[in-house]
């Protein structure tokens, strides 16, 4: 007879199933998991499963279907990156401004990340022009929330989720100068429209002086060392005219904006 204990035993020999809705366990693997009704209705836990995974999923789902229930009628959209660091003073805070304006005026309602510096200024000008100016921030432990310009803004945690919604309810994206944010939400838009996940959608850098230097190191050393295609250079323009910045998103998106989709303030 062995004299293995019940332990031992454990993985030699199959033992009844045990099910957790429709999650099975099979041998011993934790004590005291009871059932989905008991852990629900027990007040005599601690509450560290608000910070796990299953639950975490539904925190995403929430996001998304805040996101797609606040921006499901919004006219058709420019999204408009840039530094949080950029200050008032700036040119590129002016730029930023008239850009806005420029857009509203055209038709578009104006999306930022919703934070300040060429953030603020895009959605200042939006609003000043008697657009809709659309923020969507993120949860960031050194930003203070949605700039003052905001008329409809969404807060999010996950920058997945965030992502999705610039994406979706974007006709075009113009970024300005800005750091390893702005960069990823660049390349993020190009990798969608290169690999055809997206309808292809105008792709602008605004300031020639500040984009140079990358757009010379896609073609020279991206391009010519083989790792993406010489056409999908084409995915970018830069300019540093705001007239032009409007024309390329009317010309390359097929319509004019929507003037009468802004609304007004009331219907916002």
């Amino acid at each position: 007879m062995s004299t293995d204990s019940a332990d031992e035993q454990v993985g030699k020999v199959k033992s009844a199933p045990k099910f957790r809705g429709p999650v099975m366990f099979r041998r011993k693997r934790k004590t005291g998991v009871g059932t989905a009704d008991r852990n629900l209705l027990d007040t005599r836990q601690d509450s560290d499963w608000v910070h796990t995974d299953p639950w975490r999923v539904l925190r995403i789902q929430a996001e998304f279907v805040e996101g797609f229930g606040a921006l499901a009628e919004v006219p058709p959209a420019v999204t408009v990156f840039g530094s949080a660091r950029t200050p008032p003073d700036h040119p590129e805070y002016a730029a930023a401004r008239a850009i806005g304006a420029a857009l509203s005026g055209a038709g578009y309602a104006v999306i930022t990340g919703g934070g300040p510096g060429a953030m603020e200024a895009a959605n200042r000008g939006s609003s000043e022009a008697g657009g809709y100016s659309i923020g969507l921030g993120i949860e960031l432990p050194f930003e203070q929330g949605l700039n003052d310009w905001v008329d409809l803004g969404i807060n999010f945690r996950y920058f997945f989720v965030r992502k999705t919604m610039f994406v979706k309810y974007s006709r075009a994206f113009v970024c300005l100068p800005g750091g390893f944010g702005t960069l990823d939400e660049l390349f993020e838009a190009l990798t969608l429209v290169q690999t055809r996940k997206i309808t292809r959608f105008p792709i602008i850098l605004f300031g020639t002086e500040y984009w140079s230097g990358l757009v010379t190191w896609l073609r020279e050393s991206m391009a010519t060392a083989g790792k993406i295609s010489p056409e999908d250079l084409d995915l970018i323009q830069v300019t540093d005219s705001v007239e032009e910045v409007v024309r390329i998103i009317q010309g390359e998106s097929g319509d004019k904006g929507d003037i009468e989709r802004l609304g007004t303030e009331d219907e916002w």
